[in-house]
């Protein structure tokens, strides 16, 4: 199954704030950017603007990001000369909010995913240069060297590890959505789920997963009624409408969904969240460079220092996606197995 694939689906038609422009490249520069560093030498303290341009979705903040010089140093000398991070995203061609997408003015990349980013390489005193592309072209631009380090919701995996060196820096999290006045909630327990109508994607991880539930209740004589909508508007109207109780969709996507519906005549909310690599291992979202590139190090260390400053924080509160956050970064840390990657 291919995660990314599936992520997509699940958020394409809940991104109807903006359309991306095909065969768009966004560039580091202007709104949501951090000031540039020269060639060979890095800038004064940048300014990232968290949450530009995102029509509503996000909480639009200013930070100011000081160069760290001791982390700095620690970056590969060719990328510290050329004074650029190359930062891919994979998001055309439509785009997947909250994460990443083009902003109201349709030409800059929004999001979490750029501007944690931009925060990454301010910190490191580079200039961000993001570039956007289809998820198959991302792995090829990183592969030929074109990019440096992706920062596009892709999830660590022992097979992907074969190729590429990651920086953790997001969990990743199915969620649980239903409407504000439902009482139910998950509670960690798939036992919770008996009796309820559950609407899922087809062909998604989290379809293993309540598939996978939905056989142990049936030993157990209990049952959930699984749904199938043909894409998450229509599931999200059955929400509404209370034709089922509970979408079960990855966080990202509901969080967006959440601050679509907050001022609507059926708000919506979190109802509990699981790992998307199931119960034994808590999945992980990382920046991606290729292996051997020795980029994981200073950009674990970069995430890391903006974890313990607050900013990293920030970003999250400011696209609700707090409840994603991790403790520290990790260069490569466990992933999902060869059987399921």
């Amino acid at each position: 199954m291919h995660r990314m694939n599936s992520f997509r689906r699940a958020l394409a038609t809940a991104a109807t704030a903006t359309t991306l422009v095909a065969a768009l490249t966004a560039c580091g520069g202007g709104s949501g950017a951090a000031q540039a560093a020269g060639a060979g030498g890095a800038a004064g303290p940048a300014t990232v603007t968290v949450g530009a341009l995102s029509n509503g979705a996000a909480q639009q903040t200013e930070l100011t990001v000081p160069v760290e010089e001791s982390l700095r140093a620690r970056l590969p000398e060719a990328v510290r000369e050329r004074g650029e991070l190359v930062i891919g995203v994979g998001a055309l061609p439509t785009g997947f909010p909250p994460l990443a997408y083009v902003g109201t003015d349709q030409k800059t990349l929004t999001g979490a995913e750029p501007d944690l980013g931009r925060l990454v390489a301010a910190t490191l005193g580079l200039k961000p240069v993001v570039k956007n592309s289809t998820w198959e072209n991302l792995f090829v631009g990183i592969d030929s060297g074109k990019v440096d380090v992706a920062f596009t919701n892709v999830t660590v995996t022992e097979e992907r590890k074969k190729k590429y060196e990651f920086a953790s820096y997001r969990q990743d999290n199915l969620a649980f959505e239903v409407v504000k006045d439902s009482p139910w909630n998950f509670g960690g327990d798939y036992r919770n789920l008996a009796g309820r109508a559950v609407a899922v994607a087809r062909g998604t991880n989290q379809e293993k997963i309540l598939l996978e539930w939905q056989a142990r209740l049936r030993s157990e004589g209990k049952d959930i009624d699984v749904k199938y909508f043909p894409d998450s508007n229509s599931s999200y109207l059955a929400l509404s409408g209370k034709k089922i109780d509970i979408t079960f969709v990855p966080n990202p996507s509901s969080a967006y969904h959440i601050t679509q519906t907050a001022s609507s005549s059926t708000p919506t909310r979190n109802a509990g969240q699981v790992s998307g690599a199931g119960e034994t291992l808590q999945g992980l979202i990382a920046a991606t460079a290729k292996k051997g590139s020795e980029l994981a190090d200073p950009v674990a260390a970069a995430i890391n220092h903006l974890i313990r400053n607050g900013q990293y924080a920030q970003l999250l509160a400011a696209w609700n996606l707090s409840e994603e956050a991790v403790k520290t970064s990790e260069v490569d840390p466990p992933g999902l197995p060869l059987t399921t990657s």
